[in-house]
């Protein structure tokens, strides 16, 4: 480093020592002038720089170069004739041109910073994004943007290669091919979604000296169009919905004028768009109150409300809620259902289920209702019965729910996924009983089918079969179940050849079998057979406190099969039906509230103790009395008395027509004749 003393303290020493301040080769040792206060010598005391008023008094001190900018002659030869000096003596001419480039550099230089500055606040102040690299792929200019848009505002960028930050970035790729790329889509690591203009940096010299990108962040604009897009898409949607549905709809605005009615409606009601459009939501009602003024007025839907509507009269439901928006009523809106089709759909909806009854257990013991001790001890039974392979003979009257049984205990065993096969032993006559249980080969008797027919038990093998009304069958037919239940194989009729079967037997009976034993109807060694897991139903009136949760069910079950929207019975009518018997048990419970339901009106939505049809008339009122508890004799002696009262009024009533009478009681056809023959009804 260089020692340098500046002789001369005026505007070139002064920029003389600021210039050897920030130089790393030169070291400033001195400053003379004999001004004390002149602006060289004041910096150079304040920098702690020796200072004197005149060089000769610091001749001894290691020098190497000396400035002279005082322009002296005089000062400059002196300088000159000292003998053996080691310094270099620079004129003040050379001082002053070094002063004035040094005063130039300044000013070139605080243009620039003032440049930079400017284009500094521009990028930072830009929404849009701007990154330049270099030839090396390092970040040059990253603006505040840009930063924020990449997520990078919190790590240093400059001089980062590009692709180490924004992995995805296409600037290298433009930079290697030097083509502009104009609004190319691209989506950042962090899920932003942006549009980018990039282009390659080029000198005078038409050589690539870096790339340039300028971007702006989508991810808002793109949202918001994709939900305009929904937006448009739903409403398109909705539109099409409407005007597709088979359901005849209405919309009325807030004053009751329409608005929309699709095809549907058109078509029911025979009148157009036209027709309905701006005119009163009672232009199309022929017969009844306008649902629509209704619901405007009162603020609250209605359901299930029959009229008569259009030209044509047509027998219509309709169903209107209101249409409220930040809780403003903005209109309603009307569904209208043609009553012959919900009549149609009902009977298909019968048709079906009855299909589906006959091919696989329906219920479980979800379906089971009750809460009472004796309920659910015939259930805890019947889950018993469900683990194990033993018969099961299910006992109790007529309605207490043994099918339901039977189903759910083939649901709950580990034959629950195989088939279920059902059988009403009195429902199918004795001739064609035995053939229809076991099968027959080809030629068993006139008119049988060509290959022969398998037989229920056949069907149900590897499942159950559920053998309902099992008193009714007649000594053969009990000969070959016995057989069945012993050997676990049958004969067809008219064959020889014994089929092994395996399959899970559940028995149902309403009548004593221990009496049909003694009177010699019913096999003593069958009754053995299929009474290993007895399981007593118990009636309805041993069981009241179950009625409510009962009477629930049925209304649900009857709603379905009316296409009603009752919402249940009241307390009042609970302890009315406490007060009642029931002989026909949970079938006449919801025969019942089928009566009830029916007389409803359809603004109806509750069964209350007068929309009960009278009980009494059943059966007192059927030409006999229910006889009290303390009637002398045994309680079977006493159930069929009545039940011989009860078939001999209804014959009456009927006009001795036994179909209709056993269609009435429920019975089958051939349960009735034997119940005749055995009370020796004339």
């Amino acid at each position: 480093m260089k020692n340098v003393i500046i002789i001369g303290a005026d505007k070139v020493g002064t920029a003389l020592v600021k210039m050897i301040e920030k130089s790393n080769a030169l070291k400033l040792v001195a400053v003379i002038d004999p001004d004390e206060n002149a602006p060289a010598i004041t910096i150079a005391r304040d920098k702690g720089i020796r200072t004197a008023s005149s060089w000769k008094t610091i001749i001894d001190t290691p020098i190497d170069v000396v400035i002279e900018t005082t322009g002296v002659e005089e000062t400059f030869n002196s300088l000159k004739e000292i003998k053996n000096r080691q310094w270099v003596i620079i004129p003040s001419s050379v001082a002053v041109l070094i002063s004035g480039l040094m005063e130039e550099q300044e000013s070139l230089i605080q243009q620039l910073s003032s440049q930079s500055r400017q284009q500094d606040l521009v990028l930072s102040s830009s929404h849009d994004g701007m990154v330049a690299i270099d030839q090396q792929r390092r970040i040059t200019i990253m603006n505040k943007s840009a930063r924020i848009m990449t997520g990078l505002q919190d790590y240093p960028v400059i001089g980062e290669e590009i692709t180490t930050l924004i992995p995805n970035s296409e600037l290298p790729k433009v930079l290697d091919h030097g083509k502009t790329e104009i609004n190319k889509e691209q989506v950042l690591d962090n899920g932003r979604k942006i549009i980018t203009t990039r282009t390659p940096m080029i000198d005078d010299t038409g050589n690539t000296i870096g790339a340039f990108a300028v971007f702006k962040d989508i991810t808002e604009v793109v949202e918001m169009a994709e939900e305009v897009t929904s937006l448009k898409s739903v409403q398109t949607m909705l539109e099409a919905i409407i005007h597709s549905s088979e359901e005849a709809i209405s919309v009325v605005d807030e004053e009751g004028k329409g608005l929309i009615v699709n095809p549907a409606y058109t078509r029911l009601t025979g009148l157009r768009s036209e027709d309905i459009y701006g005119k009163p939501a009672t232009t199309d009602i022929s017969e009844g109150e306008s649902m629509h003024m209704r619901v405007l007025r009162t603020r609250k839907p209605v359901r299930g409300v029959r009229l008569k509507v259009g030209p044509s009269r047509r027998d219509v439901v309709v169903n209107v809620a209101p249409v409220i928006v930040d809780g403003k009523l903005k209109g309603s809106v009307g569904v209208i259902h043609d009553m012959s089709e919900i009549q149609s759909l009902t009977a298909e909806l019968q048709r079906a289920r009855q299909i589906i009854r006959t091919l696989e257990a329906k219920y479980s013991f979800s379906d089971i209702i009750g809460q009472s001790k004796e309920m659910q001890f015939a259930i805890d039974q019947a889950k018993l019965g469900a683990t194990t392979p033993a018969t099961v003979l299910l006992r109790g009257e007529s309605g207490t729910g043994k099918e339901l049984f039977a189903h759910a205990i083939h649901n709950s065993s580990k034959l629950k996924y195989n088939k279920f096969v059902r059988v009403n032993c009195a429902a199918i006559s004795e001739s064609l009983l035995e053939s229809e249980l076991f099968g027959y080969e080809e030629g068993a008797f006139s008119g049988a089918k060509k290959g022969g027919k398998r037989g229920l038990f056949e069907e149900a093998n590897g499942g159950s079969i559920f053998l309902d009304e099992i008193g009714e069958l007649s000594s053969d037919t009990q000969a070959k179940l016995l057989r069945v239940l012993q050997e676990n194989e049958i004969i067809r009729v008219g064959g020889t050849k014994a089929i092994s079967i395996n399959v899970r037997v559940i028995a149902a009976t309403n009548v004593n079998l221990e009496k049909r034993i003694i009177d010699g109807s019913f096999r003593e060694d069958l009754y053995y057979r299929i009474n290993r897991l007895p399981i007593f139903i118990p009636p309805l009136r041993e069981r009241k406190e179950d009625l409510g949760r009962l009477c629930h069910h049925l209304i649900q079950k009857l709603n379905q099969d009316y296409g009603r929207n009752i919402e249940g019975i009241t307390e009042k009518a609970i302890k009315f039906f406490e007060t009642y018997d029931w002989p026909g048990n949970v079938r006449e419970l919801e025969n019942i509230l089928g009566r009830a339901i029916i007389h409803l009106s359809f603004h109806e939505s509750w069964i209350d103790v007068q929309s009960i049809p009278s009980l009494a008339s059943n059966h007192q009122q059927q030409g006999f009395e229910v006889k009290a508890a303390t009637t002398q004799g045994s309680l079977q002696d006493q159930v069929e008395r009545f039940e011989k009262g009860l078939i001999e009024d209804t014959l009456t009533r009927c006009n001795g027509n036994k179909t209709k009478t056993a269609k009435e009681l429920k019975l089958s056809l051939r349960n009735l004749y034997y119940k005749i023959d055995k009370y020796g009804i004339e």
